[in-house]
C-alpha cells in the first residue's frame, strides 16, 4: 500500500478514551436531585395536610352519628286544689310538738332597681343563647322591567340545633333561600362561611342547613354552641318568655315578654300545630325563636302563622310538636306525607254526634296520595297498618315515621245512607315538595 494512502486511514488505529469524569457536575447534579426531591416532599406533605380535612369531610360524610332529638312527654301540673290541700298539710303542726319559732318577714315594695335588674338577667338568658345564632342569607340573580340583571338577599336567623361531628346543622326557614343560587351563614362573631341546603319540609318551610368543620375556623368554632331544644308541652299563658334571633327584623336582638295564649292551633297538612301567641310586638318578617327561663328553646317563630289580629305580635310554634321533623330532617330524611287536614274525634263528640272515634278528614290535598287513595271528606280514619287511630298526635307520629314511598293499608268509615260503612284503602305515602 502506498505510503500516504496508509496514512489516510491511520485514524482508524487511534483509541477512543473515555471522557474524564467531571466531579464538580456531578455533585451539583447530585445536589440538584436531592434539592427537587426535598421540594417535591414538602409540597406534597403540605398539599396532603391541607387536603386531608376537606378529604375526611367527603368520604366521612355518610358515616355522620346520627342526629336523635327524644319527643317530649306531657307535663302534669298540679291543680290548685292539689297545691292548697299540700299547704294544707304542710301547715298542720304534729301532735305533741312544741309549736316552732316563726320568722315574720316584713314585705319590702320593689322599685325601679328591682325591675331594671330582673330585666338584666332576662337579657342575660338571651344574650347567653346569642353563640347558637347565626344570619342566614339566601342570593339568588334576577332582572329587572328593563332586563337588568341584579342580585336579591334573604336574610333570617337561623338557629345550630345540632353538630354530628363533621357538620353544624343549622334550622331556618326554606322560603329565606327559596331559587338561591348560594347560601351563607354569619356567626355571632361575624365569620361568613358558605353553607348546603340539606333537607326541608315543604310542609311547615323548616329547612335544615349544613356548614362543614373544615369551612370555620377553628376560633370561631371554639365560640359557637348547640342550642338546647325545651319542652313546651308544660307552656301555660302568663309564662315569661325570650325572643332571640330577628323578632323585629334586626338579627342578635333580644325581646321579653308574656305567652298571651296557648290554646290556639293551626291546621296544616297531616298536622295540627300548637301556637303560642305572645305580647312581643314583631315585624312581620321577624325570625328566630322562643326561649324560657333555663334559656331552652319552646317554640319556633314562624310569622306566617298569625291569625288575623296577631299580625303585629310574635307567634311561634311548639317546638315538641316539631321535634320529630327536626330530627328527620337533621339526618337528610324526608318527611312522608298523605295529604290531609284532619282532627281527631274525641270521646264528647262521638257520644254527641253518634261519630266513630278516629281521625276524621276535612279536607283532602288534591294531588295527594290520599286523592290517590280515594279518601273522601267527612272520611273517619281508625286504622293505618292495622294500628289504631284514636288522636291526632298518634296519626302525625305514625304518618311521619314512615319513609316516603311506603305503602300502607287504611281503614276508613265512611258515612253511607243507613250509616258508616267500613272500608280499606291503600296508599303510597309521598314528599311534598
Amino acid at each position: 500500500m502506498p505510503e500516504t494512502q496508509k496514512d489516510d486511514y491511520d485514524f482508524i488505529k487511534e483509541k477512543i478514551k473515555n471522557k474524564p469524569l467531571n466531579k464538580r457536575r456531578i455533585a451539583l447534579q447530585v445536589t440538584k436531585t436531592v434539592g427537587l426531591a426535598v421540594i417535591f416532599g414538602f409540597v406534597a406533605c403540605l398539599v396532603f395536610v391541607l387536603m386531608q380535612p376537606v378529604m375526611q369531610g367527603w368520604f366521612t360524610k355518610e358515616d355522620s352519628p346520627v342526629v336523635s332529638i327524644p319527643s317530649d312527654e306531657q307535663i302534669v301540673t298540679e291543680t290548685e286544689t292539689e297545691k292548697k290541700t299540700k299547704r294544707e298539710d304542710k301547715e298542720e303542726p304534729a301532735e305533741d310538738t312544741e309549736p316552732e319559732t316563726q320568722i315574720i318577714e316584713v314585705p319590702r315594695d320593689m322599685n325601679l332597681d328591682d325591675y331594671q335588674k330582673i330585666q338584666n338577667k332576662l337579657y342575660a338568658v338571651g344574650a347567653e343563647a346569642n353563640p347558637s345564632i347565626v344570619t342566614v342569607t339566601g342570593v339568588k340573580n334576577d332582572t329587572d322591567w328593563f332586563n337588568t340583571p341584579y342580585e336579591q338577599e334573604g336574610q333570617a336567623s337561623g338557629i345550630i340545633i345540632a353538630d354530628n361531628g363533621n357538620d353544624l346543622l343549622i334550622m331556618t326557614e326554606k322560603k329565606v333561600i327559596k331559587d338561591a343560587e348560594s347560601i351563607s351563614v354569619t356567626f355571632e362573631d361575624g365569620t361568613v362561611t358558605d353553607a348546603q341546603l340539606r333537607q326541608y319540609d315543604g310542609n311547615t318551610g323548616i329547612a335544615i342547613l349544613s356548614v362543614s368543620h373544615v369551612q370555620i375556623d377553628s376560633a370561631t368554632l371554639a365560640k359557637v354552641k348547640v342550642a338546647e331544644l325545651g319542652n313546651s308541652l308544660g307552656v301555660s299563658q302568663g309564662n315569661v318568655v325570650i325572643a332571640v334571633g330577628s323578632p323585629l327584623g334586626s338579627n342578635f336582638s333580644i325581646v321579653t315578654g308574656n305567652i298571651t295564649s296557648t290554646d290556639n292551633s293551626v291546621t296544616t297538612i297531616d298536622n295540627n300545630f300548637t301556637v303560642f301567641t305572645t305580647d312581643i310586638v314583631a315585624s312581620s318578617e321577624g325570625s328566630g325563636v322562643l326561649l324560657n327561663l333555663d334559656g331552652q328553646i319552646i317554640g319556633l317563630v314562624m310569622q306566617d302563622y298569625s291569625s288575623s289580629g296577631d299580625e303585629n305580635t310574635l307567634t311561634a310554634i311548639s317546638i315538641s310538636d316539631l321535634k320529630q321533623i327536626i330530627e328527620k330532617l337533621s339526618n337528610n330524611q324526608n318527611i312522608s306525607y298523605l295529604g290531609i287536614h284532619m282532627t281527631e274525634v274525641t270521646s264528647e263528640i262521638e257520644k254527641k254526634y253518634g261519630l266513630p272515634g278516629g281521625i276524621y278528614i276535612k279536607s283532602v290535598e288534591m294531588d295527594s296520595p290520599a286523592q290517590a287513595a280515594g279518601l273522601q271528606n267527612g272520611d273517619i280514619i281508625t286504622d293505618i297498618d292495622d294500628t289504631k287511630m284514636q288522636t291526632a298526635k298518634q296519626y302525625e307520629q305514625y304518618i311521619q315515621s314512615l319513609t316516603p314511598g311506603t305503602e300502607i293499608k287504611i281503614t276508613i268509615m265512611r258515612q253511607e245512607n243507613d250509616g258508616y260503612t267500613p272500608l280499606e284503602c291503600q296508599a303510597v305515602t309521598g314528599v311534598l315538595q
